[in-house]
């Protein structure tokens, strides 16, 4: 996809902020606990590559995505770590590349295990498969969920050199404040698995965002620091942050028209909303091919500190906004983030919309540009 740098849309990005947020969830964990920077999805819509630069300045102790790419991209790009994971099922016929480059790897199934054997006989180094081991307590996506097999798992690692069973790892269901009962049931069951093991694994973990910040005195070698380390808030509104986080994306654009409407004029395709006599309206060159959905268009954006609504349905590549006066061409326009003193957080949008923040930070589309800056972490 072609990046829009002919045009005055843009995403700004604060590096410091990311690394100011990361030290602030050091300095609220458990010393010894290890601090595992989560950079999937093009490190949440902010933008991988950079990001994981950022965290590794902060001293993250590794890294974790959902896709190989997304790990291969890290090792293409000069990162070295020592712990990078892939957190998501990967193909089989990817184990031998997956060991030559020191990368971990979830296994959620005996099956995934023995296809996964022979194929090691392709490898171009020694190194042994690092294996984390996905247990299902209550999340219901992948993972084993019994003793038995959890045992099974074990011995058959344990047989084969090309094996390292480096870690055991599951995913908390509500962990964002929704269900204490089903946290409680699903670390009980979390400690059972891993007791039943002959050889507790190098790294137990459970800990996403979520855990990291609400639930931090349960037992875990590592914390999967994503949506926190972005400065937002995993339960959105559901429950305050215990401490304070600096928000690193910011979106803006810029007015590229403005008109003076009369009573009953028209606005974008349907003709929904009808103006008001001596409305004025700016155009913005933005629309939901940038991941500023459709359903988003009852919201208000920011000019000159004033909220101003959206009119009309959102267009493919351009919106249309209700102005209390007149503003030139060439206004600053923050969809997200502040201005004047006015804030317009996604956590807030997505309680509205009946969605989460997550899914409006990584719908931002590729053809916005990214540009990076470090003045939050000051």
């Amino acid at each position: 996809m072609a990046r829009g740098t002919h045009r005055p849309t843009v995403a700004k990005i604060d590096l410091g902020a990311i690394k100011w947020n990361i030290n602030q969830i050091r300095k609220h964990i458990t010393p010894n606990k290890k601090l595992l920077a989560v950079v999937k999805a093009d490190g949440y819509g902010h933008g991988a590559v950079p990001v994981a630069n950022a965290a590794k300045e902060a001293g993250v102790d590794g890294f974790c995505v959902a896709i190989l790419d997304e790990a291969i991209e890290l090792r293409q790009n000069g990162f070295t770590e020592d712990f990078l994971l892939v957190m998501g099922v990967t193909e089989v016929r990817d184990v031998a590349l997956m060991a030559d480059s020191n990368i971990s790897v979830t296994v959620a199934s005996f099956e995934w295990l023995e296809a996964a054997l022979p194929l090691l006989n392709l490898r171009k180094t020694t190194n042994p498969l690092r294996i984390h081991l996905a247990v299902d307590t209550g999340m219901g996506r992948i993972g084993l969920r019994t003793t038995e097999e959890v045992q099974a798992f074990e011995a058959f690692c344990d047989k084969h050199a090309s094996l390292h069973l480096e870690g055991i790892f599951t995913h908390f269901a509500t962990a964002d404040g929704e269900d204490d009962v089903q946290v409680e049931r699903q670390y009980k069951m979390f400690k059972e698995l891993v007791k039943s093991m002959a050889t507790r694994p190098d790294m137990v973990h459970l800990a996403n965002s979520a855990m990291t910040l609400w639930h931090e005195d349960f037992e875990t070698d590592a914390t999967r620091v994503g949506i926190a380390m972005y400065g937002y808030n995993p339960s959105d509104l559901t429950i305050p942050l215990p401490y304070k986080l600096k928000p690193a994306f910011t979106l803006e654009t810029e007015i590229s028209y403005v008109k003076q409407m009369h009573e009953g004029d028209t606005i974008s395709y349907g003709a929904r909303y009808k103006a008001y006599e001596g409305e004025w309206l700016a155009t913005l060159p933005v629309g939901y091919a940038d991941g500023w959905r459709r359903d988003l268009g009852g919201q208000e954006l920011l000019v000159d500190g004033h909220r101003c609504p959206i009119r009309g349905v959102v267009c493919m590549d351009q919106l249309m906004i209700s102005l209390p006066q007149s503003y030139p061409v060439g206004t600053k326009v923050t969809m997200l983030g502040e201005n004047k003193g006015e804030w317009n957080n996604p956590s807030e949008m997505a309680v509205e919309l009946g969605t989460i923040g997550y899914e409006i930070l990584c719908g931002i589309s590729e053809r916005v540009p990214r540009i990076y800056n470090d003045i939050k972490g000051e």
